[in-house]
Formats: C-alpha cells, structure tokens, sequence
C-alpha cells in the first residue's frame, strides 16, 4: 500500500484530502451493495454460515478483498451476531429460527480504502418487541450522524446516541466503539456511543470513522465467549447495531455506505 496521506491532528486522528473521499465511496458502496444482496437469504432454516459464503462468493465477484479474512486469525468475510450476540458473531451452523433477529457487518478493501458497514435483517416474522429495539437503534444511529459537523465534537455524537437510547429505556454498549479508518481498517479515534455533550476531540473536514451503536434491551453490560471474538449480552436480552462508515465535510458529512436499494433500515421488507 502507498504511503498514508494526509496529516494528523494533536489527538491522533488522520486527515483526509478531498480527492480520498472518492476512494471512500467506492469501498463504502461495495460493502453497501454486498448487504442489500444478501438479504433475500436470511430466512428460517438457513445458516449463518450459507450466509458468509455467499458474502465471500460477493466480495470475489467485485473483484475486491475481504477486509476481516485473516485479519488476527478471523476466517470470514463477515460477522454475523444473533440475537443476544452484541458483535462479531462467527458464522457457522447455527440455523435461523422464526422471528430471530442478526447484524450482519462486512467491511471490504477497494483500491486501498476500507469500507465497513452493519444492518439488521430479521428470518421470517419480526417480534414487536424486537421490532422496536432495531427502531431505536437505527434512530440513534442518525442522530449521532445528525452530530456530525465541523466544530462539534465525538463527544456530541455519543451524547445524541445515548440520551436517545435511554430515552426509549434501553442501554447503549459500552465495551466496543466506532473507530476511523481509511486506508486502514482501525484507527483513532474511538468513537464512543455514550457521552457528554461538548467533550472530545473537535471534528473536522476531512476525518473518516464508523459509528455504530450497539443497544440492548437489557442492560449495557457484555461478556465474549472463550473463542475470543463472540460479545454477547451478560442478562441475555437482545441486541441490535447499525454502522455507516461516514466522512467530516465543510458543512456535515457524507455516509459512504448508504445502501444503493435503499434497503438499510428495514432490510428485510
């Protein structure tokens, strides 16, 4: 890979030039374009490994990597996290049940740029209660985007996710966090989803992160099972997440993975 560019502020936090936001797009409509193509597949009785596979067979038909394959061991082009799995569910056997609900999150390499990106999908009938926690969880993801400008701060993101979460009486996750990226998957800095309004670093034109709330209907707390990667609710109540990897513009920002069918919120309709 080239050089890094761009500078880096006293936080940490690379800066990004005009002409990277292109680059940008084009790994965030891929991986947008893998999660509205898998969809039509999250049916009862179906696995979670059928679905990574096709996931893998996706990434290799544009012609892409997978960005999670072989990064610190992992052997998927995806996690996928069912019900009480707060994040980095491996796919494998498991089969789907009526009414279960799963983040699916795939993040690719286009031409040297990351784009990484989770939705919610539901196999068959959405339970009502189930139904209001993914409502939540999406509402709180863009009101953390809605955060986004230059002169706020990370800490005015966190604080519109968590004051919305509590609101609607569920938790925010506190054990995992956005993160920048670009021309690498994981960079400064954390993007927390929980917060004080005002505090953190400034943001600015040119930075690049996810933000991607995970909320429980129980409480925050998370535990990961022995194989080092599967966080999963301590009270064993249900968890939903969305991420969008997004960029600091002049006056807002820019999501790099809206889904190109417009399929993100309700993937499943």
């Amino acid at each position: 890979m080239n050089e890094l560019r761009g500078r880096i502020t006293k936080d940490g936090i690379r800066i990004y030039e005009e002409a990277d936001f292109a680059g940008m797009r084009a790994a965030g409509k891929v991986a947008a374009e893998i999660l509205d193509a898998v969809a039509p597949l999250v049916v009862p009785g179906t696995t979670t490994g059928v679905l990574d596979d096709f996931i893998t067979a996706e990434v290799a038909r544009h012609g892409v990597i997978s960005a999670t394959i072989g990064y610190k061991g992992y052997k998927h082009a995806s996690c996928i996290s069912v019900n009480h799995v707060v994040c980095h569910g491996i796919p494998g056997n498991k089969l789907l049940a009526d009414g279960d609900i799963l983040n699916i999150d795939v993040t690719v390499i286009v031409d040297g740029w990351f784009g990484d990106t989770s939705r919610m999908y539901v196999a068959g009938a959405l339970p009502r209660k189930a139904e209001r926690l993914i409502e939540v969880t999406h509402e709180s993801l863009m009101r953390g985007i809605a955060a986004v400008k230059p002169g706020n701060t990370f800490g005015d993101i966190g604080f519109a996710i968590q004051s919305y979460v509590e609101q609607n009486r569920m938790s925010v996750v506190r054990d995992f966090c956005g993160h920048g990226l670009g021309q690498v998957f994981h960079a400064p800095p954390n993007v927390l989803h929980y917060g004080r309004a005002g505090s953190g670093p400034v943001l600015e034109e040119g930075m690049f992160f996810t933000i991607e709330p995970m909320v429980n209907l129980g409480r925050p707390e998370t535990k990961v099972l022995a194989d080092d990667w599967t966080a999963v609710t301590r009270d064993k109540s249900l968890s939903a997440q969305y991420e969008h990897s997004v960029g600091v513009t002049a006056t807002g920002c820019e999501i790099f993975t809206l889904s190109p069918a417009g399929k993100f919120f309700r993937t499943w309709e």
